[in-house]
């Protein structure tokens, strides 16, 4: 009788309220009243965004570059950066555009993407998918309190878009181990470049960030580490073959820490140059010696995992 109850309740809902036609896909939730699309997505303050989990072939932009985004009283909010993530406004973010629930679809008009209109299936109490027909994409989100939110995950989540986060991290300082070749970089930049790309300079402590020269070029790749969530591997592949592997941990909002696992030498950097994703784009001018991508978004990554060695 449950299967029928439920179906019921579904086709009450849709005759009621026609502002309303979520689907619900959870055969042990139970209806007790009619909800609006409305307090369906401003039931919580913001939605995570699981991009790992993204179905389709097209693209939402807005979405495609959000770790999180909220619906409150008809004004859209988001995060588009991991820096001072949890304390731009307030948690949520910032105003990105305005939505309306209107004849059964979330109705979207971002402030530089446009309207996009979803329609929204209830998976469980605090998870929901949104599909846009016409890019044949959906996205699925899973809901928080902002007190409940474990911000500091999500940093570690998608750590390669802290990385890019800054135009360059310059060295501070350099302790302890066997001379190597990587004492001489003294900067690091990791770009948008199919998310993979580093690049490194010898340039003097103190240079301005616009006119580095970058001696090296290569790929990354940031691997888990086996019963650490907030410890990193970052594994540099300059062209040449030649590979540098580090312990890496964040400091803080600015400034990261690498341990080399060969030379046992630990550098810590901090971040020049913050490139903050408002609205869509950039405040921030980049270097030119950088290709950089205006329209960044979020790939899925699937890491490996490695497990921990020689630590000091």
């Amino acid at each position: 009788m449950k299967r029928v109850k439920l179906l019921f309740a579904i086709l009450i809902t849709g005759t009621i309220l026609s502002s309303c036609t979520t689907i619900i896909n959870d055969p042990f939730v139970e209806l007790e009243e009619p909800i609006s699309l409305e307090e369906v997505v401003s039931g919580y303050d913001l939605w995570y965004v699981d991009y790992h989990r993204t179905i389709g072939n097209g693209d939402v932009p807005f979405l495609s570059k959000a770790f999180t985004i909220s619906f409150i009283n008809g004004i859209m909010y988001a995060n588009n950066n991991i820096v001072d993530i949890g304390r731009t406004g307030n948690g949520l973010g910032i105003d990105v555009g305005s939505y309306d629930t209107f004849n059964g679809l979330l109705e979207t008009n971002h402030d530089l993407d446009g309207f996009h209109n979803f329609e929204v299936t209830i998976i469980s109490n605090n998870e929901i998918e949104i599909h846009n027909r016409r890019q044949n994409i959906s996205y699925f989100l899973i809901g928080y309190q902002v007190d409940e939110f474990d911000y500091d995950r999500l940093f570690y989540e998608n750590i390669e878009y802290f990385l890019q986060e800054f135009i360059a991290w310059e060295k501070l300082t350099t302790q302890g181990g066997v001379p190597n070749a990587f004492d001489s970089e003294n900067y690091l930049a990791f770009t948008p470049e199919n998310n993979t790309t580093f690049y490194s300079s010898q340039d003097n402590f103190g240079t301005h960030v616009d006119i580095l020269k970058w001696s090296y070029v290569g790929d990354y790749e940031v691997f888990d580490v086996a019963g650490f969530e907030d410890v990193k591997i970052l594994t540099l592949y300059y062209e040449g073959e030649d590979i540098e592997e580090f312990e890496l941990t964040v400091v803080n909002d600015d400034s990261i820490r690498l341990f080399n696992l060969n030379s046992q030498t630990t550098y810590d950097f901090r971040g020049r140059g913050f490139v903050q994703f408002l609205k869509g784009s950039k405040t921030k001018k980049d270097t030119k010696d950088i290709v950089r991508n205006d329209n960044r978004k979020r790939t899925k990554i699937k890491r490996q995992v490695k497990n921990r060695r020689n630590l000091k």
